[in-house]
């Protein structure tokens, strides 16, 4: 029979993303047949399924670790900010619609139906399911409707593990203020606790364990120590981008307001002749930057706008004419064009802006979203690569012409005359070796990354040791309920 238990959190980025994939991995490794699952989740950094649609990336990386593909199960409502007060909302996988956050706050409890569904589903195919929530369940605001705390917990009648983050203070006010703040129903659901990243003697917090014990009844699991390693997992939390200071070559990345995918990062940021540089807005690019690279973005046209308020349509001018390197991943490639076009208002108002002018192609918004795995081939050295696009819109022009990566043997990027600027629409082509070093190479940087995907699996046995040694599985194991 399949068990079910669900991780929460004291306050947002307390750490339960890292700590479900822990957990997944280790229960895999004692033979049990894991599966990820987050009821709502927000962010623009998604990953393509298998099954053909798009759940959060923490869920693919989570799937992984339980050594299973993701599916569209794992995150049956995804939510996108596109705006301040609005995000396109995903359920199981496909475009729902896009709501401004009060009508969504209206209206998420009539997709609790489908967020049931795909539990059910999932259920039905392994041993035990981590679930974990969103934000924190203190939010009692937020409660009415809730799907992604004790909502969910309370519809599919399962308990509940608390998360505290140690390292940003006050974690025993964190777990003793929310069991005050919670109803007494939702408190009763939580069965024990945990502490994340701890830094230092573990031992100097048995007295606020025990207080936290004392104050809440809840069951103590466990102190996990601080994991220096995981910056080397996909992060997906936009918190949690930030630059890595490695070596000479210095690629700059523009922080977008609504930067998309940067998983495409990932591989870079291990690289020790690297060195990744978040620009934040109000600084300019570094003129001594070799590259400059341009993300993905949930709203192309807005961030467009947003890049020229900087100046930084200026400074990446002046760094091509210094002859340095430009790569546009998905929105970014859109940005390098001529002109981007939105007849249907898809993205706001209808209508045509230009583009940065650095590349000639020209770019019409569509309805239809791009959304697949996908391989390519990088030309003219034939690298063989996978990865994957996700986006809205179609890009032509004579700079296709000059054909750096094909799709099914068709252009699915541009390249400058000069060779010095590229752009593309695949997304997860750094995590390809081959690609990497040969990319780097012709940039000026030596790959000292061998296996990138071995490092991702050699940091979740990591991990999942680190949560074996800290916590006590078995008695968190004994909490999951049968369903």
């Amino acid at each position: 029979m399949t068990k079910a238990i669900m991780i929460q959190g004291a306050g947002s980025n307390v750490g339960k993303s890292v700590i479900v994939a822990g957990l997944a991995r280790a229960f895999t490794k004692r033979g049990l047949k894991v599966a990820p699952f987050k009821p709502q989740n927000m962010s623009n950094n998604a990953a393509v399924t298998v099954d053909g649609g798009e759940i959060g990336r923490a869920q693919a990386l989570q799937a992984r670790a339980a050594r299973i593909a993701p599916t569209v199960d794992m995150n049956p409502v995804l939510l996108k900010p596109e705006t301040d007060t609005g995000a396109q909302v995903i359920v199981q996988g496909q475009r729902y619609g896009t709501m401004r956050a009060q009508d969504y706050g209206k209206q998420k409890a009539t997709l609790l139906p489908k967020v049931l569904e795909s539990f059910t589903r999932l259920a039905g195919t392994c041993d035990l399911i981590v679930v974990e929530g969103a934000g924190s369940p203190a939010e009692i605001n937020l409660r009415s409707g809730d799907i992604a705390n004790m909502g969910f917990a309370d519809a599919a009648d399962i308990p509940v593990v608390l998360v505290g983050d140690i390292d940003r203070g006050g974690v025993i006010a964190q777990m003793v203020g929310t069991h005050t703040v919670l109803p007494e129903t939702d408190r009763a659901r939580i069965k024990g606790f945990m502490i994340n990243k701890f830094r230092g003697d573990v031992d100097l917090f048995k007295q606020g364990a025990a207080a936290i014990e004392t104050h809440t009844n809840w069951a103590n699991l466990g102190v996990v120590p601080w994991f220096q390693d995981a910056w080397r997992l996909p992060a997906e939390d936009i918190m949690d981008l930030a630059g890595r200071a490695g070596g000479k070559i210095r690629i700059a990345v523009p922080r977008l307001n609504r930067i998309a995918n940067f998983d495409d990062l990932d591989p870079l940021t291990q690289e020790s002749d690297v060195t990744i540089e978040i620009v934040e807005p109000g600084r300019a690019l570094p003129g001594d930057a070799t590259m400059v690279l341009l993300l993905g973005t949930k709203s192309t046209i807005s961030d467009l706008a947003a890049f020229r308020a900087n100046g930084w349509d200026i400074d990446l001018a002046a760094h091509i004419r210094r002859g340095g390197h430009v790569l546009g991943i998905c929105g970014g490639y859109q940005m390098l064009g001529q002109t981007i076009s939105d007849p249907d208002g898809i993205e706001g108002h209808a209508g045509s802006v230009q583009g940065l002018g650095h590349l000639d192609v020209h770019t019409t918004m569509k309805p239809e979203k791009k959304l697949g795995l996908t391989q390519a081939i990088a030309m003219p050295e034939n690298i063989q690569l996978d990865g994957y696009e996700i986006h809205i819109g179609l890009t032509d022009g004579p700079d296709c012409a000059h054909n750096w990566l094909t799709v099914a043997g068709r252009p699915n990027g541009a390249m400058s005359a000069t060779g010095t600027v590229k752009g593309c629409y695949l997304h997860g082509l750094f995590g390809s070796d081959a690609f990497r070093r040969h990319y780097l190479t012709t940039i000026g940087a030596q790959s000292d990354l061998k296996n990138y995907d071995q490092t991702i699996e050699n940091t979740l046995d990591l991990l999942s040791d680190h949560l074996e040694a800290s916590l006590d599985l078995d008695a968190f194991l004994a909490l999951a309920k049968t369903l």
